[in-house]
């Protein structure tokens, strides 16, 4: 859960992983792999997009290149090698690449992006391969550096969300996204790209996820991604809209060419997938929306044109909400929302660093929690699967009527004596939180709370006589109190371990009365067990779930 103050903390949506390696001023790499054809996106091969490429100093015929091209000014030339240029490596049966070969590969690579990207690197890039079994001995300590009011903060955010109960932790649920699938990362505080393997004799060298994480160097290049540090995790996602989507958008047209035009490097076994495991839907949907919406958001961007000029302006101006992302065009400040601390007794505000434990969820981490259930679960989903796939395998509809009026969220842990003597996943069962939300408009509002009210019912939720808009959860990971209370656009949820101690996480909670807002209506079913919706998804689930996070880290 990342503070709006500046501090290092675990990132509330972007799981623990991400937290660790990337956001809240922790640095380290980040994972991403390439997509299958079946997952990746169709590029638009309009000839507004060919047209940008010929304007290349590198394109064209070979007559048409500079006679004393350089690797500073020439697009698509790098240390004298071209993007189109034959390689010995090209003719071997697989991807393993000897080190006397490795800077032949990624200089041409690295030509191959300035092609597509029409923007030169300023120095080269160095790139590692390593077997999975070396990743994992090098990084399975940035799953476990965290303290323990880091983990408390990030297993209530979770829970908040409906994603992660008592019965795990958020960073076991973590590992169930990521699992085995990492398959590169950029490193920005050795400028390193190193590639993961699943072939530990030989590994081999995927040229997909190369092109990718290439993107991210030729990011911090040119626009110094440690700019990018939003303040809040919304606005922290809205801004990997921008940089996610830039590099999704080259690996695509990437991928396109390799299949007509390039000879490219791919592992024997048709991509590095790993072991993806158990999937917790909920994280997986919180965090890949920048790699769903991105794409499409950097389209938008090249329209405003010309080339990529709106992109490269853009990360001086990036967007700062996932609505921005979701919806391109609609850009605007978010609500100020806060929430003062109304507690009382031994209640009291989490604080983490020394600041105040709290986030902005923002749109897409709503419509992630409304939708965590539609797959594979045993209950019901407020968005069903129906509404929330896209056209496309790996495509996810983030557009949604009960969180497309957003205008702003601030949630916040609070936490007592017990709690704090408490240890593990558990502890955030006795712990509280305040989370208020803003609309844009009356109709906007009533449409989250029905959403709401529908997922406490999918966990078993169930009024409390006499208590005006209160509901009770009495057993199970989510057991607990609950009281949404309405006021004008604005909804705010308070959650305590019981109804008794509602009032003193927040004054006011849980007043006498009956209920005028909360409605318990369960939401929609999910889909059982592997139907062929589900089965499509999951399939491409193995290709994409490592580009998530793909690619790039951050001071």
């Amino acid at each position: 859960m990342k503070s709006t103050s500046a501090r290092s903390s675990l990132a509330l949506l972007a799981v623990v992983l991400a937290a660790v390696l990337v956001t809240g001023g922790v640095a380290g790499p980040v994972v991403a792999t390439a997509p299958t054809a079946a997952s990746s996106t169709t590029v638009d091969t309009s000839p507004a997009i060919e047209s940008v490429a010929a304007s290349s100093a590198g394109s064209g015929t070979q007559a048409d290149r500079p006679a004393d091209p350089s690797t500073e000014d020439t697009v698509g030339y790098v240390e004298g090698y071209w993007y189109d240029d034959d390689l010995p490596v090209d003719d071997s049966g697989d991807a393993v690449v000897d080190d006397s070969e490795l800077d032949a590969v990624v200089y041409r690579s690295m030509a191959r992006v300035e092609k597509i990207r029409n923007l030169t690197f300023e120095e080269p890039v160095d790139v590692e391969v390593v077997s999975r079994s070396e990743y994992r001995e090098t990084n399975e300590e940035r799953f476990t550096n965290v303290t323990d009011a880091e983990r408390l903060e990030s297993n209530v955010g979770y829970e908040a969300l409906f994603m992660v109960n008592r019965d795990t932790s958020a960073v076991d649920s973590t590992r169930s996204v990521y699992g085995g699938a990492v398959a590169g990362y950029y490193d920005p505080e050795t400028d390193e790209i190193v590639i993961v393997s699943d072939n530990p004799e030989t590994p081999e060298l995927d040229e997909l996820t190369l092109g990718h994480e290439l993107v991210h160097a030729l990011q911090d290049q040119r626009f110094n991604l440690s700019r990018l540090e939003g303040e809040t995790q919304d606005s922290d996602s809205a801004m990997s809209g921008l940089v996610e989507g830039d590099a999704s958008w080259v690996e695509n047209e990437y991928e396109r060419r390799c299949g007509a035009d390039w000879d490219c490097l791919a592992p024997s076994g048709g991509g590095a997938q790993g072991d993806v495991g158990d999937v917790n839907w909920g994280i997986y949907f919180s965090i890949y929306q920048p790699y769903s919406d991105g794409p499409a958001y950097i389209d938008y961007l090249r329209e405003q044109g010309p080339g990529w000029s709106a992109v490269d302006a853009a990360y001086d101006d990036p967007p700062t909400t996932t609505s921005a992302v979701i919806r391109p065009g609609s850009e605007r400040e978010p609500a100020d929302v806060s929430v003062p601390d109304r507690s009382s007794g031994d209640w009291r505000q989490l604080r983490v660093d020394g600041e105040v434990a709290n986030d902005t969820v923002g749109e897409a981490g709503m419509v992630a929690m409304f939708a965590a259930g539609a797959f594979g679960g045993d209950g019901e989903s407020v968005i069903g699967a129906e509404n929330f796939l896209g056209s496309g395998v790996g495509e996810y509809d983030y557009d949604q009527p009960a969180t497309d009026g957003w205008a702003g969220d601030q949630l916040v842990v609070y936490t007592n004596d017990d709690v704090d003597a408490g240890s593990g996943p558990g502890a955030a069962g006795d712990a509280g939180y305040v989370w208020r939300t803003q609309w844009d408009t009356k109709d906007d509002t009533e449409q989250f709370v029905r959403a709401y009210g529908q997922l406490l019912a999918n966990h078993g939720a169930e009024p409390v006589e006499g208590r005006q808009d209160t509901a009770v959860i009495e057993d199970g990971g989510y057991a607990g109190a609950y009281y949404l209370e309405r006021d004008g656009r604005t909804v705010t949820i308070v959650r305590a371990p019981s109804v008794a101690e509602l009032p003193n996480v927040e004054a006011g909670a849980a007043p006498e009365g009956e209920n005028e807002l909360l409605t318990l209506e369960e939401g929609a079913e999910t889909v059982p067990g592997f139907g062929v919706g589900l089965a499509a998804v999951a399939l491409a689930l193995a290709a994409i779930v490592a580009r998530v996070a793909a690619g790039r880290g951050r001071n």
